[in-house]
């Protein structure tokens, strides 16, 4: 029996080799393949919730605050793992210095920490507004029809609607890989920061 995948299987193919060869790699290294199953969870299910926003009585899962929190808290968690894991807790700590004086600790200390939050939280809102602005302009344009009070004004916001609906899948996918190469990212930072501290 052959090995190779095809039809559906094979698509799927191509976004992992996508995901494991220009995302993962070049973001963390080799080390990161370890977290790959992550990275694909999450981009699979962020694509999945946007697609199925596009089906008729379908509802976009993302455009949802609390689903986006829900990913960026397990992001959130995920990036500081990697990154105590391969450091070791007391580079970890160390890395919330900010690597100046000890006279500065009280400053820098509390500024590092609050930007380890803002990155997950940049996630967050950063996918439900895309995916919230979406349906917002969709809406508004079908409501062009009961403002006009006309049927005949219908097929121009229409046409537009059908034209904003192609774009969505577009942002669909791309919604889904911003989120995977950020996380990624994220988590490489603090992966590579590890040779860097032995570098210097």
């Amino acid at each position: 029996k052959s090995m190779v995948p095809k039809g559906l299987g094979n698509l799927i193919e191509v976004f992992i080799v996508f995901i494991r060869d220009e995302i993962v790699v070049p973001n963390m290294g080799t080390d990161g393949i370890k977290y790959l199953q992550y990275l694909l969870t999450t981009f699979f299910f962020i694509l999945v919730m946007n697609l199925i926003g596009l089906v008729p009585y379908g509802a976009t899962a993302t455009s949802n605050v609390s689903v986006t929190a829900g990913l960026a808290i397990i992001a959130f968690i995920m990036i500081q793992v990697s990154a105590i894991k391969k450091q070791g807790i007391g580079h970890y700590l160390a890395h919330l210095t900010g690597g100046v004086h000890w006279l500065f600790w009280p400053i820098m200390i509390p500024i590092e920490i609050l930007g380890l939050f803002t990155k997950p939280f940049a996630l967050c809102i950063r996918l439900f507004a895309n995916m919230t602005g979406g349906h917002i302009v969709l809406v508004s344009l079908i409501g062009l029809i009961f403002i006009f009070k006309t049927i005949w004004i219908a097929p121009i916001p229409i046409t537009f609607a059908i034209g904003i609906s192609m774009l969505e899948i577009f942002v669909a996918i791309l919604q889904a890989y911003i989120f995977t190469m950020l996380t990624s990212l994220f988590m490489g930072l603090g992966i590579q920061s590890n040779k860097n501290q032995k570098e210097h």
